[in-house]
């Protein structure tokens, strides 16, 4: 960091020095003008502000037409951290990076760090992997990535004084979730780890990346809940939530089994008030709840489409009408089945029901079925039964009135989110345990749920014993592929094999408040390996967003993702065994690769066949692998583009809390320029098509946003969500107009 009174010169040699290494062909005459009038005409300025303003400066040169300025506002604001850190930690900035093992020491010490960090190394290995931390990676990151992770994810004392610099960030991360393998490749997994993240080819999920090797925080992303039909499941389920939710988690919630507006209760007709007061409930407790004050909790609730509350389910986030039945802080979630939406374009009528009634009347619960072949099933058979007996009492609406309300809704507030029940449970890979009836808060993790049910309540020796039945209780695991960077160096084959190990151990690391999350996360050992950065792949290959060469190069390369992703986990199930519902799965059986085509398909150039049958001799380490989370944030840290998004703009202004920030398209210049085509003006039954040939090859989900203008016709809306249902998408997110105000879910940020 320059010193005031030299007159720049220091900083100038050092951005000199930068722009030539990094950026030949920029002109910086301006910005070293700037600096050393600065310098001359308030030399009271103190160093942060001084070089706040120089970033500042730089950042007024950030346009479309030289966007790499960004890189000139990082390296400054390098420099200022690296000077905050060794004024904390008392080392030479000028090394810009101090001792690694006293950072552990110090803030372990202080009770920043967990001790298992200081516990599972030795000082030696320590030293080893501190020698093998890389400053000049810092160079990798745009302003706006640096401040993210600066600002939110690096750790600082009890005074917010910088203590972490962010490679050593990546190397608390690598170390953390290494730090149980066995002792003799411990450190060369660390190192490995370490590569992945430092050279931005991924990223961890957002709790995973502010919360590991610290002493406070769990883990993973998202859970799901299932509740029970009863008072004390409701509220049970209630503490559960607000736990999570207090270490970081974001929650989906299943409301589908509570009884509706009216129904009985204990025989006496009426009495129930639905589901809407529970919501109002969960509505509190997102608010209440918030994360350790950096943002409120995040929930979605979701409720299926025949339920008889499902009209005020529908009206519950709109901004009109009675305060009573909002739920303002809540987002929603439809479970759709297929036959509703034929209802829907054969513009017949539809049945509403009472979950209670139907278990009492029928003797079954409607939910706990799903068309297992499309067209044909057990779901619409049991429908149908229910619609046509007697003794059942039904609500009869048009479905296509149903329908207009979902549109009213989405237009209005971007929800509710879409949730194809049938697709997803007919391509459940673990089907002999269970049922997928939701996903969670980000739709693109679907996994076996079921209630915890309370059994018995009895005091012995004057202590009260609580005994339940656990349910599963959904876990995701969240880690991402930079496409944008990994698939141009074409280091993928390197890449999934550590960073699937890396999320399998945050099974075994993960501290989580809910028991039956626990039981869930060890029986099914869940993770979510997606990707990031699609757009900008796609501009760095030079391909049309609506083309049919999009479109097959997304079924080419999330095919051999997936193999990837698959193959690592048979490697992890040798070394450190199957996971416990192994047996009996589609994985054991093979039958998931005969339903995805892999084993007849002649055109692939994948050995499928060599690795189903070495899953059939091995096992898979992991019951669920592959989901897409919409990592909006993480994305920016590595400077690419979010999910498998297509950008809002070329150059736009991102806004956080306390600063503005000019941002632009990674790596826009004179060429890719042409194929950075704006969200908004995308024929999005493109990104349908794109979307659905990547989702044969994802076991689980993704978040898929639509991008529409404020002027969409119904008609043209309809449209997209039975082109969505047709092409056998399995959920969708957002519905992104412009006259939405938005929020992004931070939790499954990866």
């Amino acid at each position: 960091m320059i010193e005031i009174q030299s007159k720049t010169s220091d900083w100038k040699s050092y951005v000199m020095d930068e722009m030539v290494k990094h950026f030949p062909d920029m002109d910086v005459q301006a910005l070293l003008s700037f600096g050393e009038t600065l310098s001359e005409q308030k030399p009271w300025l103190e160093e942060k502000e001084w070089v706040y303003q120089l970033i500042l400066e730089a950042l007024a040169y950030l346009d479309e037409n030289q966007p790499d300025w960004t890189y000139v506002a990082s390296s400054l604001y390098l420099e200022m951290l690296y000077k905050d850190a060794a004024d904390n930690r008392n080392f030479n900035y000028k090394n810009k990076y101090g001792s690694f093992f006293d950072l552990i020491q110090s803030l372990t010490e202080i009770g920043i760090y967990n001790p298992s960090v200081l516990e599972s190394y030795s000082k030696k290995e320590i030293n080893e992997l501190g020698k093998a931390i890389d400053p000049s990676k810092d160079l990798l990151f745009t302003y706006i990535g640096i401040r993210t992770l600066a600002d939110r994810y690096i750790a600082k004392d009890y005074e917010k004084r910088v203590q972490e610099l962010p490679q050593e960030r990546f190397m608390i991360i690598a170390m953390t979730l290494m730090q149980k393998e066995p002792e003799e490749n411990r450190v060369d997994l660390a190192k490995e780890a370490y590569w992945a993240l430092s050279n931005l080819y991924m990223t961890v999920a957002t709790p995973t990346l502010s919360n590991a090797g610290k002493s406070y925080g769990q883990l993973s992303s998202c859970f799901i809940d299932t509740i029970d039909d009863s008072l004390q499941g409701i509220f049970d389920s209630n503490t559960d939530i607000a736990n999570l939710s207090k270490n970081g988690g974001g929650i989906g919630v299943y409301l589908g089994k509570i009884r509706s507006r009216g129904s009985a209760i204990k025989g006496f007709k009426g009495a129930s008030s639905g589901v809407l007061p529970w919501m109002k409930q969960l509505n509190n407790t997102a608010v209440s709840v918030d994360q350790l004050g950096q943002r409120k909790g995040a929930i979605c609730a979701y409720l299926d489409i025949w339920h008889k509350d499902i009209f005020p389910f529908l009206d519950a986030k709109l901004n009109n009408g009675d305060e009573r039945y909002r739920t303002h802080d809540l987002f929603t979630g439809i479970c759709l089945p297929d036959i509703f939406m034929e209802q829907v374009e054969a513009r017949e009528n539809w049945y509403l029901f009472d979950p209670h009634e139907v278990r009492t009347v029928m003797g079954y619960s409607l939910e706990d079925f799903y068309d297992e072949t499309k067209g044909d099933g057990s779901f619409r058979e049991k429908y149908w039964d229910c619609v046509n007996h007697p003794d059942l009492s039904k609500e009869e609406v048009p479905a296509i009135e149903i329908m207009k309300r979902i549109l009213k809704s989405q237009l209005e507030t971007g929800g509710p989110f879409m949730f194809y029940r049938d697709e997803v449970n007919r391509q459940n890979p673990n089907s002999h345990l269970g049922m997928v009836y939701s996903s969670n808060l980000c739709t693109e993790i679907t996994q076996n749920q079921s209630p915890t049910l309370l059994e018995e309540q009895v005091t012995v020796d004057g202590k009260i014993v609580i005994t339940k039945q656990p349910g599963d209780f959904v876990v995701c695991n969240l880690s991402s592929v930079n496409l944008g960077r990994a698939v141009i160096d074409d280091v993928l084959d390197r890449l999934i094999p550590i960073q699937v190990r890396m999320l399998d151990n945050v099974i075994d690391l993960n501290s989580i408040p809910v028991l039956q999350a626990q039981l869930t996360n060890k029986k099914y050992r869940a993770v979510g390996l997606g990707t990031f950065g699609w757009h900008h792949l796609l501009a760095r290959k030079k391909m049309k967003w609506e083309s049919d060469e999009a479109v097959d190069y997304a079924d080419k390369l999330y095919e051999k993702i997936a193999y990837l992703t698959i193959e690592s986990s048979m490697e992890l199930a040798k070394e450190k065994g199957a996971y416990e519902a192994f047996e009996g799965s589609d994985w054991q059986t093979g039958e998931y690769f005969e339903r995805k085509g892999y084993t007849a398909n002649e055109e692939t150039q994948l050995p499928w066949n060599r690795l189903k049958q070495d899953i059939q001799d091995n096992g898979i380490r992991n019951s669920y692998l592959m989901a897409v989370a919409p990592n909006a944030s993480t994305s920016l840290i590595a400077g690419s583009t979010a999910s498998i998004d297509p950008i809002f703009q070329k150059f736009y202004a991102e806004e956080k809390k306390d600063y503005k920030i000019p941002v632009t398209a990674p790596d826009l210049n004179s060429e890719t320029t042409w194929y950075y085509k704006s969200a908004y003006f995308i024929d999005q039954h493109w990104s349908i098509k794109q979307n659905a040939a990547r989702q044969k090859h994802v076991d689980q989900s993704i978040s898929f946003n639509l991008y529409v203008p404020n002027t969409v016709q119904a008609k043209e809306l309809l449209s997209l969500h039975l082109n969505a249902w047709k092409s056998g998408l399995k959920t969708t997110y957002y519905l992104r107009s412009t006259s939405s105000d938005l929020i992004e879910c931070e939790s499954c940020s990866s």
